[in-house]
C-alpha cells in the first residue's frame, strides 16, 4: 500500500484526533486545510441508521441551499410548446421531446439535471435505464416533473441540491466551495442537515442521524457534534 503524500501527513496531523465539533469549527477547519490549487468543494457526509432496500427506510429529497454551491449546473427539460419556451426564457441550456430522447439514447448526455413536465414523461420513462443510474430520472418527489417549470429550472440554477440515500445507508451531497465565507457554508450545512432529518421515513428506528462531517475534496473529514444540529 502507498504511503500518503507529504501534503496529507501535515493535514492529518494538524487535524489529529478532533473531537466532535460545532458545524462553525468544523467549516473552520476544513477550510483551513483546502489548500489545493483549484476551488475545492466542500462536501457532506452523513451516516443514516436506515436500510433502504426497505422502501419505508428509503430517504430521498432536495433542498436549496441558501448560499448556493458554487457550481454551474447544466439543465435539460423535456417540454413542448408554451412549456418549451418557459423552459428557455428561464435559463434551461437544453430543450426538447423526442429530438432530445433520440440525442440521450445516442449517448450524448450534456447536462446536470433533467426536468420535465407530466405529459412528457412516456418519452423519458424509455430512458430509465440510461438517466436512472445516474440520478438524472425526473422524479415529482423533488420536483423535476411539474408543469412549474419555469420554479424548476431557476431552482436548479440557484443552488438546489438533491440527495438520495445510498445502500450502506450514507448520504453525500456538495454544500459549497472552499472560496465560499465560513458564514455561508455553515449556513450551507446546517440548511443539508435539517432537510435530511426532516427526510426521516417511517420505516426508520434507533438514532436515525448516526454520523455527520465534513471535508474538502482533497482534504481530510471532520467529525460533527450532531446532537446540536440534528435530533
Amino acid at each position: 500500500m502507498s504511503k500518503p503524500g507529504k501534503r496529507i501527513r501535515a493535514i492529518r496531523e494538524a487535524v489529529g484526533e478532533t473531537a466532535l465539533v460545532s458545524v462553525e469549527e468544523a467549516v473552520k477547519l476544513v477550510k483551513q486545510h483546502a489548500t489545493a490549487k483549484f476551488d475545492e468543494t466542500i462536501e457532506i457526509s452523513m451516516n443514516l441508521g436506515v436500510d433502504p432496500r426497505h422502501a419505508d427506510q428509503m430517504v430521498r429529497g432536495v433542498v436549496s441551499l441558501p448560499s448556493g454551491t458554487g457550481k454551474s449546473v447544466r439543465v435539460a427539460v423535456f417540454a413542448r410548446g408554451p412549456k418549451a419556451d418557459e423552459a428557455k426564457e428561464a435559463g434551461a441550456d437544453i430543450v426538447g421531446a423526442e429530438d432530445l430522447m433520440e440525442t440521450v439514447q445516442g449517448g450524448t448526455i450534456d447536462f446536470d439535471r433533467c426536468i420535465a413536465t407530466p405529459d412528457m414523461m412516456p418519452i423519458v420513462g424509455r430512458l430509465g435505464k440510461v438517466l436512472g443510474p445516474r440520478g438524472l430520472m425526473p422524479n415529482p418527489k423533488v420536483g423535476t416533473v411539474t408543469m412549474d417549470v419555469k420554479k424548476a429550472v431557476e431552482d436548479a440554477k440557484g443552488g438546489q441540491v438533491q440527495f438520495r440515500v445510498e445502500k450502506a445507508g450514507i448520504i453525500h451531497a456538495g454544500v459549497g466551495k472552499a472560496s465560499f465565507s465560513e458564514e455561508a457554508l455553515s449556513k450551507n450545512v446546517l440548511a443539508f442537515i435539517d432537510a435530511v432529518t426532516k427526510a426521516k421515513p417511517s420505516g426508520a428506528k434507533g438514532a436515525y442521524v448516526k454520523k455527520v462531517s465534513l471535508s474538502s475534496t482533497m482534504g481530510p473529514g471532520i467529525s460533527l457534534d450532531i446532537s446540536s444540529v440534528a435530533s
